[in-house]
């Protein structure tokens, strides 16, 4: 490679001068003798670009291709639009964060007021924010909008069947604060919502439920926001927003919080993350939203305009009296989210819930019909669902790499109260017949 020498010897004499020294070295005269390099480092001569290109290129051709994919468990492979990636990499776009002078930056403004239209289409609610930074999260910041809106109210409950991390972050949260957490059981993995009634009482602010649940199945809350709203309480639902193209929404069910991570719509699994969280709530709500709201107005001249809203700044330095301590927002990965709703529309986005819904059922049938593995409940789900090996996960899952697949998430682990052969499977609209197919007969051989 060309070396890039950005200083003429001008230039640096004229930097030495100004240091009233007459070497380089001089400047690292502090540094101990012993520990300056005397020699070339012992790596090759550059070499050329074309060259370059040409070893990576060939480094590239022997890495192993990864796996067929049927993990799930709050983070999905979909398919995703080239459009997505394509808004993302405008710069007008990634290096947008949160100005001070907000309203200068109309573009970033219009999308996070696009994204919260959309959210409140999926969700049936009213109003939502700029978004969170993820699912779980979200799941606290509702919960401590209900403490903030119902009177004399000092307790949450939530199901059992919440996401694990989603219950870890929520004990996390109020570790510290005189606020109570109880845990409502499952029956045959489904809320027990016969309990759930039974520990409604004055005091509980909000009831968290999750739909389709940690197990991927779907949770029958017929009636269930009545009860709750007699009692005084909120009723919060977390929901994969994907199921909502094709699933009842919260704002349906009753739900005056919905909230859940729009991971599944338009954002690759990464490493975990980034991620983004969303809230909608109706509208009686709205000023006891966290974060941000963008909102829809004209300016002098009468144009179509946006700017934030709601958003005091001495919010910001209350501290323990906040309504909230988020204060920003996920908005390049919120945009992300956007474009890939605007490009599906309203019928893409059933046709894709419909596709997981389809394509999981067709494996699930599968499985029962041709392997050892027996379903772990007789429940609805939507794009993942649970079995029994009749070994541990842990020791097929490594067959069922070697044979290529990520087979699914091993249950026992995130609950040592399942079986060791629980095992979580999801399936998306990326997956294909064959490798389904292919599934099944490498599960036969990994569970021999």
């Amino acid at each position: 490679m060309i070396a890039y020498l950005p200083h003429t010897e001008e230039d640096i004499k004229t930097m030495l001068e100004a240091a009233g020294i007459t070497d380089i070295e001089q400047l690292f005269a502090d540094v101990p003798r012993d520990l300056v390099l005397r020699k070339p480092l012992g790596i090759p001569e550059g070499v050329s670009e074309f060259e370059v290109y040409r070893r990576m290129k060939a480094l590239a051709a022997g890495n192993r291709v990864e796996p067929v994919s049927f993990l799930g468990c709050g983070s999905y492979q979909h398919i995703i639009p080239a459009a997505v990636g394509h808004a993302l990499s405008r710069s007008e776009f990634y290096t947008s964060y949160t100005p001070y002078q907000a309203e200068m930056s109309q573009g970033i403004l219009q999308a996070i007021f696009e994204f919260q239209t959309m959210i409140c289409e999926l969700t049936g609610l009213e109003v939502s924010n700029a978004s969170l930074y993820d699912g779980h999260t979200a799941v606290s910041e509702a919960a401590v909008l209900a403490l903030n809106s119902v009177r004399r109210s000092d307790t949450i409950l939530y199901s059992s069947t919440l996401h694990p991390f989603t219950r870890q972050v929520l004990k996390t949260h109020f570790a510290n604060l005189p606020v109570k957490l109880e845990e409502v059981p499952a029956d045959r993995g489904t809320t027990d919502l016969e309990e759930l009634v039974e520990r409604l009482r004055p005091g509980v602010a909000g009831v968290v439920l999750q739909s389709p649940n940690t197990l991927g199945y779907i949770e029958d809350l017929s009636g269930l926001a009545d009860k709750v709203h007699e009692n005084g309480s909120l009723l919060i639902i977390s929901a994969n927003p994907l199921s909502l193209g094709l699933l009842k929404p919260p704002g349906e069910w009753g739900a005056d919080i919905a909230v859940g991570d729009t991971q599944p719509l338009g954002l690759p699994s990464y490493f975990g993350g980034p991620s983004v969280g969303y809230i909608a709530a109706t509208e009686k709500l709205l000023r006891k939203m966290p974060g941000r709201i963008a909102g829809q107005s004209l300016d002098q001249e009468g144009a179509r305009a946006f700017l934030l809203t709601l958003q005091a700044r001495e919010q910001h330095i209350k501290r323990e009296r906040a309504t909230s301590n988020i204060c920003s927002n996920q908005a390049l990965a919120a945009l992300a989210t956007t474009v890939y709703l605007a490009s599906l529309g309203r019928r893409g986005i059933r046709e894709v819930a419909e596709q997981n819904l389809h394509k999981a059922h067709y494996l699930h049938g599968r499985l029962l019909e041709q392997t050892p593995v027996e379903a772990l409940y007789d429940q609805q789900f939507f794009n993942e669902f649970p079995v029994v090996l009749p070994r541990p996960a842990a020791e097929v899952l490594p067959r069922m790499e070697e044979a290529g697949f990520y087979a699914g998430v091993e249950l026992h682990r995130l609950d040592p109260t399942l079986p060791e052969g629980a095992l979580l499977i999801a399936v998306t609209e990326r997956r294909t017949r064959e490798e389904m197919d292919a599934y099944v007969e490498a599960m036969k051989g990994a569970i021999q």
